[in-house]
């Protein structure tokens, strides 16, 4: 996928993967960049989604992050190879900087995830209607996930 992706760039058709015209990359980040700050990045509903990381139920998608792929991908690009025209330049930020998410929060907020989250993530929405599907008169961590979004 990562090969697909820069393809555009190699080809010096496009500067950066998020302006690259008919890729799956280009989709992926402008629908990630829709999701609020706090939350997973949103997922283009025609491509298959990135799952995480699964344990047991295999849930229908690819097994690792967005965040992950577009890390490899933004790593891959960086890469010089002789004979190879149309490389990114290393001027250009890295995704993180690019998508203006602080690295410092980002990676606090992974070390510590579980102790600001004890029971379910996600909006507040999402939050409800599992509890009440599920026929809880409470709704733990609710506030939290008011606050983040």
């Amino acid at each position: 996928m990562a090969y697909v992706d820069l393809n555009p760039i190699r080809a010096q058709m496009a500067d950066t993967p998020e302006s690259s015209d008919f890729t799956s990359a280009k989709e992926r980040i402008a629908t990630a960049q829709k999701a609020p700050e706090s939350q997973e990045p949103y997922q283009p509903k025609l491509l298959f989604p990135f799952v995480g990381y699964p344990r047991q139920y295999m849930p229908a998608g690819l097994p690792f992050r967005l965040q992950d792929y577009l890390e490899l991908v933004d790593w891959t690009r960086r890469q010089i190879r002789n004979g190879k025209r149309g490389s990114i330049n290393n001027s250009i930020p890295p995704f993180l900087e690019r998508l203006n998410i602080d690295a410092e929060h980002w990676v606090y907020n992974t070390q510590h995830f579980e102790s600001q989250f004890k029971g379910l993530v996600g909006t507040a929405i999402s939050i409800k209607a599992t509890f009440q599907h599920f026929g809880y008169q409470r709704t733990p961590g609710l506030g939290l996930a008011e606050l983040m979004t």
